[in-house]
């Protein structure tokens, strides 16, 4: 078994090399999320409908049930048929800003990091080989960065094809994590 505290540097430096990554996949290779949301049709007029709501930051639904009941009730039932049926989400108005954002993504690359670093150092020893220590921290970390990302499309209705890019960026991210766990093992003593 191996402590936290002597996986400090293996956790932080994965987290750096996932933010890197993470950068490079948004940043630099534009093209690859792209498509991940589609463009309203006439976004200037839906905007301007959406604007006198003054809407609050938030996740909407609409239309908006009371409880499982109104899964029957035909006035609910009406207007789902009816439409448009959406999830909207409402954020904060203002020019592009992005450090709140990037400092929790780091903090949550490094929480993703603790949790691989904390599985690995309760299964294997010090020494232990770099494969073992590979498949224990890639595993937890692609269960953090990928697997976690399905149920947007299951529930949330997200594209497929946008959550399948996203849960392959999320085993890029695991293998970085692995490979730099494995890396910096410490030696046995």
């Amino acid at each position: 078994m191996v402590p936290l505290s002597e996986l400090a540097i293996p956790i932080l430096l994965s987290a750096v090399f996932v933010f890197l990554a993470s950068f490079v996949f948004h940043m630099l290779i534009v093209a690859w999320h792209h498509g991940d949301l589609d463009r309203l049709p006439d976004e200037p007029r839906v905007m301007d409908a959406l604007r006198p709501f003054n809407l609050p930051p938030g996740n909407y639904m609409m239309p908006m049930g009371s409880g499982p009941a109104s899964m029957k009730d035909p006035v609910f039932i009406e207007k789902m048929t009816k439409g448009p049926v959406a999830f909207l989400t409402v954020m904060r108005s203002g020019p592009p800003a992005m450090a709140k954002e990037l400092t929790l993504w780091f903090l949550y690359v490094i929480l993703v990091s603790i949790f691989a670093a904390y599985i690995a150092g309760r299964a294997l020893p010090y020494g232990a080989n770099y494969l073992d220590v590979f498949r224990f921290a890639g595993t937890t970390a692609f269960a953090a960065y990928g697997l976690g990302l399905m149920p947007e499309s299951i529930w949330w209705k997200r594209k497929w094809s946008a959550t399948i890019r996203s849960m392959i960026d999320g085993l890029i991210y695991a293998l970085l994590t692995a490979g730099t766990m494995g890396w910096l093992w410490p030696a046995a003593m």
